[in-house]
């Protein structure tokens, strides 16, 4: 027997999420039958789209949902061995029974000067969403301008650097002053507060005064607006954000 700590939705946030929107319970756990696999999280995810998620998908009283990297600690199930890591929609939990059916096995030769963390970041799917967004809807191509905000966000940060190895200049804005030291760091072209700019119409000119070839957009609002007027004939816009912020 394993005794699994989960945290439950206890209700829904009003504004950001506090602590008391969750309430820490104990499950016990019993030994996995057959097919089926004892997971320990190793790490849990926080993403934007927990928000509108939980309000759609969730009620009171249910696990908060997360995707998780997880140690395979017991297993009746061939396809991953004890050892083994996976990734899991498995929620907010410390340990998980699974048939397997939803776990995706991470690679058995992953890089060990790589933190598994990254599975689910810039090799997961914020990483996934980028590529995405840039190869099929953007088809980015060498001497592009490209123009994404939340730029130094987990989706953000991988398009700017995704777009700057494809020869592409890159312009991201960003809500802080030590994020945008973060984006030059990365190889931003221009990177700029977009809360302390006079005006964030004469900062994307000043930034790319040709226009852009691409807008990634992760925010939408007010930004949208300004930044859609200065994109070139026929240039592409990626869309990828849902209304994270609503109450």
């Amino acid at each position: 027997m394993v005794q699994a700590k989960t945290w439950i939705l206890k209700q829904h946030f009003e504004g950001f999420p506090k602590d008391c929107d969750f309430e820490l319970k104990l499950e016990q756990l019993s030994e996995p039958r057959d097919g089926e696999v004892l997971l320990e999280a190793v790490f849990l995810s926080v993403d934007p789209y927990m928000r509108p998620f939980s309000r759609v998908r969730m009620q009171a009283g249910d696990v908060m949902i997360g995707t998780q990297v997880a140690k395979v600690i017991q297993s009746n199930n061939p396809s991953f061995p004890v050892g083994c890591h996976v990734v899991g929609r498995c929620g907010w939990r410390t340990h998980t029974m699974s048939d397997g059916s939803d776990l995706i096995k991470v690679l058995d030769d992953w890089p060990q000067d790589v933190s598994l963390s990254h599975a689910l970041g810039a090799i997961g799917m914020p990483g996934l969403t980028a590529l995405y967004g840039l190869e099929e809807v953007c088809a980015i191509k060498p001497g592009e301008t490209l123009l994404v905000n939340a730029a130094a966000g987990a989706v953000g940060s991988v398009v700017g650097q995704i777009a700057k190895l494809k020869g592409c200049k890159v312009v991201g804005s960003a809500g802080s002053d030590e994020k945008v030291a973060y984006l030059k760091e990365l190889g931003f072209d221009q990177a700029f507060n977009y809360k302390t700019v006079p005006s964030l119409e004469e900062a994307l000119k000043n930034a790319s005064p040709e226009g852009y070839d691409c807008y990634f957009e992760n925010v939408g609002g007010h930004f949208s607006s300004v930044a859609i007027p200065q994109m070139k004939a026929f240039g592409a816009y990626c869309c990828v954000w849902r209304h994270f912020a609503i109450q």
